[in-house]
C-alpha cells in the first residue's frame, strides 16, 4: 500500500467533507435528529459527573425536565422561532420547577440562535435578537444574579449570532461561485460545439458545391466528394453527441455519483493529422510542419491548440478564398506557438466573425495570447496563438 502525500490526504478529507455536506443536504432530518442527540450528551454530564457534597442530587424529574428543552431542536429548520420560545419555555420551568445540576454553557440556546440567524428572514432574525436582550438578563438574574455571567451569555449568544451569519454568506459565495462555474462550463460546451458545427458545416457546404462540377467533370472525384461530406457529417455527430452527454451528466457527474457515464477526452494535436485531411478533401493544398523537441503536452492545451488549428482552417475554408495554407507547430520551453497561414483575401470588413473571436477567448483562457492579420510580406492572413506548456510537461511519449 502506498504512502499519501499531504496533498493526497487533503483532497482526500475535502471529498469526504463534501460528501457528508450532500448527505446531509439530502437528509435534514436525520441531521437535525443527531445534533439533538448530541446536544443531549453535552447536558447530560453534569448529571453523571459526582456532585459536591452539601448540593441537591440530580433526580430523574430534573434529567426530564432537560430533555425537555432538547427536544425541540429536532425541529429547528421547520419553525426555529417557535422551537426557540419551546426551549425558552422548558428551560424556564427547569430553573423554577427543580434544583438540577446547572449547565456549563447554554446548548440549547446557542445552537437554535445560530439556526436562526442562519435560516431565517431578517425580520425573524432581529426578533431574535431583541428577545435574547430580554431573555438572557433575566436568566442571569434568576440564577446567579452575576454581572460576569451576564457578560459572558451575552458574548456566546452574539458569537452563535455571528457564526451564523459567517456561514450564510459562505453558502452564498459557494452558490454564486457554483453558478459562475456552471455559466463557465456552459459557455466552454458552447464553444465547442460552435466550432464542431462551424467546421463540419462549413466542409460540407464546399464538397457538395464542389459536387455536381465533379459529377460531370471527373466521377470519381464526386464520389471522393459525397464521402468526405459522409465522414465529416459523422465526426461531427460523434463529437456533439459527446457534448451533449456532458450536458445531460450535469451535477450528478460533477459530484462524481457512482455509474456516471465516463466523458471522452477531447481532440489533441494526435489527432491534427485527420483534421487536415479532411480540409485537403476539400480542395485546399495544407502542409503541416512541427520545430523544436516534439514532447507530450497536458490534455488541456493539445485541446486547446488542436481546436484553434480547426477554427483558423474553418475560417480559411469559409472566408478566404485562399489556394494553400500552412499549419506549424513550434514546441518551445515553457510555450506552443500555433500558426496557421493562408494564401486567401482573410477577413473581409476587418471583422473575423464569432470564429477569430472564439480563438482569442480560447488562448486567453489558457492563459495564453492569439493575433491575426496579414501574412507574411502583407499576402493572405495569419491566426498566430501563445500557449504556455507547464515546465513539468516532459519531453518524449
Amino acid at each position: 500500500m502506498g504512502i499519501r502525500g499531504p496533498g493526497g490526504l487533503r483532497a482526500d478529507v475535502r471529498g469526504r467533507r463534501e460528501r457528508a455536506r450532500v448527505w446531509g443536504a439530502a437528509n435534514p432530518w436525520a441531521v437535525d435528529v443527531g445534533i439533538a442527540l448530541l446536544v443531549q450528551a453535552a447536558m447530560t454530564m453534569p448529571f453523571v459527573v459526582p456532585r459536591a457534597p452539601g448540593l441537591e442530587p440530580a433526580t430523574w424529574a430534573a434529567y426530564g425536565l432537560t430533555t425537555l428543552t432538547v427536544l425541540p431542536l429536532v425541529w429547528r429548520r421547520r419553525a426555529p422561532v417557535a422551537v426557540l420560545l419551546a426551549i425558552m419555555a422548558a428551560s424556564a420551568l427547569y430553573k423554577v420547577a427543580v434544583e438540577g445540576p446547572g449547565q456549563p454553557l447554554p446548548y440549547t440556546g446557542l445552537v437554535i440562535v445560530y439556526t436562526i440567524a442562519l435560516l431565517s428572514s431578517p425580520w425573524k432574525r432581529l426578533t431574535t435578537a431583541g428577545l435574547m436582550l430580554v431573555a438572557v438578563p433575566v436568566s442571569v438574574w434568576l440564577n446567579t444574579q452575576s454581572v460576569r455571567e451576564l457578560t459572558f451569555s451575552l458574548f456566546v449568544f452574539a458569537a452563535a449570532y455571528v457564526f451564523g451569519r459567517l456561514q450564510d454568506a459562505r453558502q452564498r459565495a459557494h452558490l454564486i461561485e457554483a453558478e459562475r462555474a456552471a455559466a463557465r462550463e456552459r459557455a466552454r460546451i458552447a464553444r465547442e460545439m460552435h466550432d464542431i458545427l462551424s467546421h463540419a458545416v462549413s466542409l460540407m457546404i464546399v464538397q457538395a458545391e464542389a459536387g455536381p462540377v465533379a459529377v460531370r467533370a471527373a466521377p470519381e472525384r464526386a464520389e471522393a466528394a459525397f464521402e468526405a461530406i459522409s465522414e465529416t457529417g459523422r465526426e461531427a455527430m460523434t463529437q456533439l453527441r459527446q457534448m451533449l452527454g456532458l450536458l445531460r451528466e450535469g451535477s450528478e457527474s460533477a459530484a462524481g455519483a457512482a455509474g456516471a457515464p465516463p466523458r471522452e477526452p477531447q481532440p489533441d494535436l494526435a489527432a491534427l493529422p485527420e483534421l487536415l485531411a479532411r480540409v485537403r478533401s476539400s480542395g485546399l493544398d495544407v502542409s503541416y510542419t512541427t520545430e523544436g523537441g516534439v514532447r507530450a503536452l497536458p490534455a488541456a492545451t493539445g485541446a486547446h491548440a488542436y481546436r484553434i488549428v480547426q477554427e483558423a482552417l474553418t475560417n480559411v475554408v469559409k472566408h478566404a478564398a485562399a489556394r494553400t495554407v500552412e499549419v506549424r507547430l513550434a514546441h518551445a520551453d515553457g510555450a506552443l506557438r500555433v500558426t496557421v497561414t493562408d494564401d486567401g483575401r482573410g477577413p473581409q470588413g476587418g471583422s473575423g466573425g464569432h470564429g477569430l473571436v472564439g480563438i482569442r477567448e480560447r488562448a486567453a483562457a489558457h492563459g495564453g495570447s492569439a493575433t491575426t492579420g496579414p501574412g507574411p510580406g502583407g499576402r493572405g492572413f495569419e491566426v498566430r496563438a501563445l500557449l504556455p506548456v507547464p515546465r513539468t510537461a516532459e519531453a518524449g511519449t
